[in-house]
């Protein structure tokens, strides 16, 4: 369990280093979304000058982090912060974002299914030679050219 500093009244502030174990966006990520303006500024600890992150802007890295791992780029980061600063006014655009990052991942894993199945036809075409099936590895090449084409 992370072990946050308490200061202030009720206020409890993370570390960078706790931040990132929180939120699953390494350190130097939080930098940079704080020199970019996704975050912050971050306040500092006034007689160390480190960084301590509260509950309203570890909420926003939750969600963050959760996004950067489903695939979503820094500006579709941007965008859906920005979306979200609207409310239910802009609902209809966080739902195209997310849809349209769905259909991205969804032809993603597409092209990984296809290089999977190559990977699997070359790893059976070497099989059938290394048993001395040339028959089978025969059979194989004009699936494998037709993964290819398909790339």
């Amino acid at each position: 369990m992370l072990a946050p500093m308490a200061t202030g009244v009720g206020q409890v502030w993370l570390t960078i280093l706790e931040a990132s174990r929180r939120s699953g966006l390494s350190e130097p990520t939080l930098r940079y979304y704080e020199q970019i303006g996704l975050v912050g500024p971050v306040p500092r600890d006034p007689s160390s000058g480190h960084r301590r992150y509260d509950a309203a802007t570890m909420d926003v890295l939750d969600s963050l982090g959760c996004l950067r791992s489903a695939g979503l780029r820094v500006e579709d980061l941007r965008k859906y912060l920005d979306l979200l600063a609207r409310g239910d006014a802009a609902a209809a655009e966080q739902r195209d974002l997310f849809d349209h990052h769905a259909d991205r991942l969804e032809a993603e894993i597409e092209r990984l299914r296809l290089r999977l199945e190559y990977l699997r036809l070359k790893a059976r075409l070497w099989d059938a030679r290394d048993r001395g099936d040339t028959g089978a590895a025969q059979r194989l090449v004009p699936r494998l050219l037709a993964l290819v084409d398909r790339f």
